[in-house]
């Protein structure tokens, strides 16, 4: 396969985009009080950011290990999602996993799929019994969105990059602000809609990877005979 004259930065949300569901709505519901879903308006009404939605809500669940594995071990993804990850790296372009969702379910879905990618989440402590509270090892304070994961500070260096975000909710909206192109679906379709941010629809990861495949090509031949410029080798 041949390298893409154009590089890019691919940034992959994963609850609802690599996975089929939101993992942690479905996991709130199944071992939650139902106190969760009031916390849940309270941050889509903007009174709180994700940060401090997600610590009350976990603070919520009750699980043991055993059952928490059990649960993610359910969790089922696009399966066009592997092939989107090998074409795209094979192209030279950084592929990572951005999500503000929690690195236990990620890291297990992504091994048990056999897909080598690296992902940034927030962190799923277990205290003991069925207890479990949440770090954020990529959280800042400058965050405009107060998101447990700043999505947006993963665009920060190598400006020659062109960054591609493919996501489905909220939490990718700041970020969506930064992309040269988005891939998007659900809320996230309507929000580059509504803000005329540059976005082509899609469902599935095969779509995906067509659609991104002919924009990079695009972008390769608009530039192939011109002095180097942002994100030209």
């Amino acid at each position: 396969m041949s390298i893409a004259r154009v590089k890019c930065r691919v940034l992959l949300d994963f609850d609802g985009t690599i996975s089929k569901v939101d993992t942690t709505d479905v996991l709130l519901e199944r071992f939650a009080a139902a106190a969760w879903r009031d916390i849940e308006e309270d941050w889509k009404a903007g009174r709180i950011g994700s940060r401090e939605c997600m610590v009350r809500q976990i603070d919520l669940v009750r699980a043991t290990p055993a059952e928490m594995d059990a649960f993610i071990a359910t969790v089922e993804i696009d399966p066009g999602v592997g092939a989107f990850v090998d074409r795209f790296r094979s192209q030279g372009h950084a592929v990572m996993v951005l999500s503000d969702g929690l690195d236990r379910t990620i890291r297990t879905v992504l091994d048990r799929a056999d897909i080598n990618v690296a992902y940034f989440a927030n962190h799923l402590q277990w205290l003991g019994g069925d207890r479990w509270r949440l770090a954020f090892p990529h959280a800042k304070g400058t965050c405009a969105s107060l998101a447990g994961n700043c999505k947006c500070s993963f665009t920060e260096g190598q400006p020659r990059l062109l960054n591609v975000l493919v996501g489905d909710g909220r939490s990718d909206f700041c970020l969506a602000e930064r992309a040269d192109l988005v891939l998007a679906k659900g809320s996230l379709l309507r929000h580059c809609r509504d803000s005329d941010l540059p976005h082509y629809a899609f469902e599935t990861f095969e779509e995906a990877t067509a659609l991104l495949a002919r924009w990079v090509d695009g972008r390769g031949a608009a530039t192939a005979h011109e002095p180097a410029c942002r994100g030209e080798e």
